[in-house]
Formats: structure tokens, C-alpha cells, sequence
């Protein structure tokens, strides 16, 4: 059985559908999911992390790594990449995202998780730890990603578009460049690109590749070309402004408890 599947069965079954949004965020979508599915739906807000908490510091109390590299660098000149650890890429895929961020030529932090079953000196293409040591830096361990995204030397975010990195992305003002992979990832970037946040790497209509040059436009676009990232970094501070309202989703959280609550009455 299919994921869809799953969640139709489920939804048919169910008498109250809850939400990780808001009208806030989604005003032209959410009223509409009730009509959709014939059930009542509670956004319950968008549940975004807490802004401080010391994650930039490891498990002995020392600063991590990352963090000190960051340090070093200049304001908003730093492409933080990252793309989840459900789906990894391949190779092939590592190798043309690698040379993608070497062809646009902008700073980057790449928090890299190792493909399966691959020799550590295969992972990136030859040399390319050594051409780009000077404004590069890739993490094949763990990062304090929270940390990351509100380091002022950080001025877009490479993602796939996951839910929780969508929003923490944006919880902190961040321009996207979007990499989706897998499930909800592409309806994601989708709304994501429709909010002029950010833009997407092109894909082969047929197979859904991408190549280093289509990496290369997307990161120049969102961070070098000021035309457009001017427009994205205005749209990212304007929704950061609703992923940031603790007030707004507090109420959207009451709202669903009292839908909850409803029901046992």
C-alpha cells in the first residue's frame, strides 16, 4: 500500500484532520482543505523551534567546528547546504551539487551526509576539498543547524524543502535554493517558489535530474545576482515575520485543543 493510500484510508476514517499551518501562512489553501476531504480541519500553526538554546555548542561544551568557520567569514556571503537525512543523494548527485557550488563561486557550508556503502575519498569529485578550501567548508558529522541559519555570515539556505527545514529556513529570514528530493518536498518548493522566497534547481523534465550548471544559476541567482535576491530576501523577511509570531501559533495551538476538546463532550 501506498503512502497515499495510507493517508486516504486514514482520512476516511477520521473526524477531524489536523493541519501544520495556518491561514496565515496559506490563506488561498487551508480554507479549502474542509471542502477536500469532507472533515473539519485545525491548523494548529507551524510549530516553528526555538530561536536560542545553545545548539551551536557539541556534546564536550566546546564550540563546534562550524561555528568557528563561520566565525571567520563575511556577513550574509555563506550558502548553508543541506539536504536532509531521509533521502541521500547518490554519487553522481553529490558530484554535480559539488561542482554546482564550485562553478557559482559563493562561500558555502555543506552539512554532507556520506551515501551508503561509498569509500570516503569518493564521496566528492577529485580535488574539489582542495580548489575550494578557501571559501568552503563540508561536515559529514553532525551540525547545530538552528545555529547555522541565524549566524549572520549565513545568507541563503540550499534545502530540499522538508517541512522542518522549510521553516526553520524561514524562521530566520533566509532566501531559499531549492533541491526537493522526495515525498512533500516538491509540493513544498512549489509554494515556497510561488512566495518568491527563493528559486529551485532546474530539473530534466523527463528523468528529474539536475546538472552543476543548474545548480550554479540557482545559488547565483539567490545570492549574487541583486536583482533577484533582493526580491527573494524581501519576501523571506516578510514570512519570517509570520513563522516568528509565538502569539499566532499559541492561538492556533488553543484553537485545536478546543476543537479536541469538542469531541469528548
Amino acid at each position: 500500500m501506498t503512502i497515499v493510500q495510507r493517508c486516504s484510508l486514514t482520512l476516511q476514517g477520521s473526524t477531524l484532520a489536523a493541519l501544520r499551518s495556518c491561514v496565515e501562512w496559506e490563506p488561498e489553501s487551508v480554507p479549502l482543505v474542509p471542502t477536500l476531504h469532507g472533515i473539519p480541519v485545525a491548523p494548529f500553526g507551524l510549530l516553528p523551534p526555538s530561536t536560542h538554546g545553545g545548539r551551536g555548542v557539541s556534546t564536550n561544551g566546546e564550540q563546534d567546528a562550524t561555528m568557528r568557520w563561520l566565525d571567520t567569514q563575511p556577513a550574509n556571503s555563506v550558502v548553508y547546504v543541506a539536504l536532509g537525512s531521509e533521502v541521500p543523494l547518490s554519487v553522481d548527485q553529490v558530484h554535480e551539487l559539488a561542482l554546482g557550488l564550485e562553478l557559482a563561486g559563493t562561500r558555502f557550508l555543506w552539512a554532507l551526509r556520506k551515501p551508503d556503502g561509498v569509500l570516503d575519498a569518493d564521496i566528492l569529485p577529485p580535488g574539489f576539498e582542495e580548489r575550494t578550501r578557501a571559501r568552503g567548508l563540508v561536515a559529514m558529522g553532525w551540525v547545530p543547524q538552528i545555529s547555522i541559519l541565524a549566524h549572520g555570515a549565513v545568507g541563503a539556505f540550499l534545502t530540499h524543502c522538508g517541512w522542518n527545514s522549510t521553516i526553520e529556513g524561514i524562521l530566520f529570514g533566509q532566501p531559499l535554493i531549492m533541491l526537493p528530493i522526495y515525498g512533500d518536498q516538491g509540493p513544498n518548493a512549489r509554494l515556497m517558489e510561488g512566495k518568491k522566497v527563493g528559486m529551485q534547481v532546474p530539473r530534466d523534465e523527463n528523468d528529474g535530474s539536475f546538472d552543476r550548471e543548474g545548480v550554479s544559476r540557482a545559488v547565483r541567482a539567490v545570492m549574487l545576482e541583486e536583482e533577484t535576491r533582493s526580491v527573494f530576501v524581501a519576501n523571506a523577511k516578510r514570512l519570517q515575520e509570520i513563522v516568528g509570531d509565538h502569539e499566532l501559533h499559541e492561538r492556533c495551538i488553543d484553537g485545536f485543543v478546543d476543537q479536541l476538546r469538542s469531541y469528548t463532550k
